[in-house]
């Protein structure tokens, strides 16, 4: 009788619990506008960054956000009339999801848009970046999920025609405060790099590395195609390695090159280039602001990319040719999104267990 009593108790709690969660998001979403003071703003533990969705945000062709949406629950829509895409919410876990938009531009005036929008209290968020990039056969093969540490800019230059070039220089591309390529000035990062917190990303790392990632016959037929590069050819795996985001879409093996060697200038080589992207730079810029605010902790911050494509095509391809070909469906991407989400929630889920920790010291 006793443990009848007990159980019925807690599904009384358990329902006003969930009761009172639905009354607060109504009345939030009732009397609270964005750009305006809220007394009561909403709690949020992971913030989770995506940029980009394909179609509708469930029941199609996913992009970033629709496995997340889904099987998250993310059923609360908010609007967001300040940014690129409305924000969804899940009153239970406390996740906040996003999609700010393609390219730097829209990436941190979403970061911020949401960092000053008073209906939510993010003073304890993790905030979780999730996207596909492309990535460097060097370092790994695609479908892989990879870690950043280090945030490194690739517009932020001087740049040349290659065809204008002097001829002892390696690339068009060189940093603004140098004299050319091959000026030893040692870097002087002015928004070009910034390094994430390292024992939140090894913790990250360490508690995701064995993960077993999807792999299909499409994708082990494509990275059997990158028979001079060893890494490439493997199953997905989970990895650490640098984020750099430009701009431009650019692809092959001279450009591959060039990031290798801006990722490790700009980290004094301590970095290692292994993903492309375009918002990585413009995101965290937006949230060291907010840091000085106290709308947000630069500490809490996690980066993981995972490949959808290859940076430079196999041997004995053109690199045209290539691009044009995963323009139209990138070889990668169905099992780069799930790797996403798989090595994504298991940090997520992680620091929801164990929230009454983690809301107040950081993982290490």
């Amino acid at each position: 009788m006793r443990l009848l009593t007990f159980v019925a108790i807690l599904a009384s709690a358990l329902g006003w619990q969930a009761g009172a969660q639905a009354t607060t998001v109504a009345s939030v979403l009732q009397t609270c506008v964005p750009g305006k003071a809220c007394a009561t703003p909403l709690p949020v533990r992971i913030v989770l960054v995506t940029m980009f969705e394909i179609g509708e945000d469930s029941g199609d062709a996913p992009g970033e956000f629709q496995l997340w949406k889904e099987r998250r629950h993310l059923d609360t829509r908010i609007p967001f009339p300040q940014s690129h895409h409305d924000l969804y919410y899940n009153p239970g876990s406390q996740i906040l999801a996003m999609v700010t938009g393609i390219g730097n531009i829209k990436s941190a005036a979403a970061t911020m848009a949401l960092g000053l929008d008073q209906r939510f209290d993010l003073s304890h968020a993790y905030w979780l970046v999730a996207g596909i990039a492309g990535i460097d056969p060097a370092d790994a093969s695609i479908g892989s999920a990879a870690w950043a540490r280090y945030l490194v800019d690739g517009d932020l230059a001087h740049e040349l025609d290659a065809r204008e070039i002097p001829a002892d220089w390696t690339s068009g591309f060189f940093p603004l405060d140098k004299r050319g390529p091959h000026d030893p000035t040692p870097p002087n990062p002015r928004g070009e790099m910034f390094e994430l917190d390292p024992a939140l990303t090894d913790w990250a790392f360490r508690l995701t590395r064995d993960i077993k990632l999807p792999d299909d016959p499409g994708i082990a037929a494509e990275r059997a195609r990158y028979t001079d590069t060893p890494k490439a050819q493997l199953p997905p795996f989970v990895l650490e390695g640098d984020q750099l985001a430009a701009q431009t879409f650019w692809h092959g093996r001279r450009m591959n090159e060039w990031a290798n060697d801006w990722v490790k200038y700009w980290t004094s080589g301590k970095g290692e280039f292994v993903t492309s992207a375009m918002e990585e730079t413009g995101t965290y810029q937006a949230l060291t602001y907010l840091d000085r605010i106290g709308r947000a902790d630069k500490r809490r911050v996690l980066v993981l990319r995972a490949g959808s494509n290859y940076t430079m095509p196999p041997p004995g391809v053109a690199p045209a040719d290539y691009l044009m070909r995963e323009n139209e469906a990138y070889a990668g991407m169905t099992a780069a999104l799930e790797s996403l989400y798989l090595v994504g929630s298991k940090v997520v889920d992680e620091l929801l267990s164990h929230w009454d920790r983690y809301e107040k010291a950081i993982p290490k």
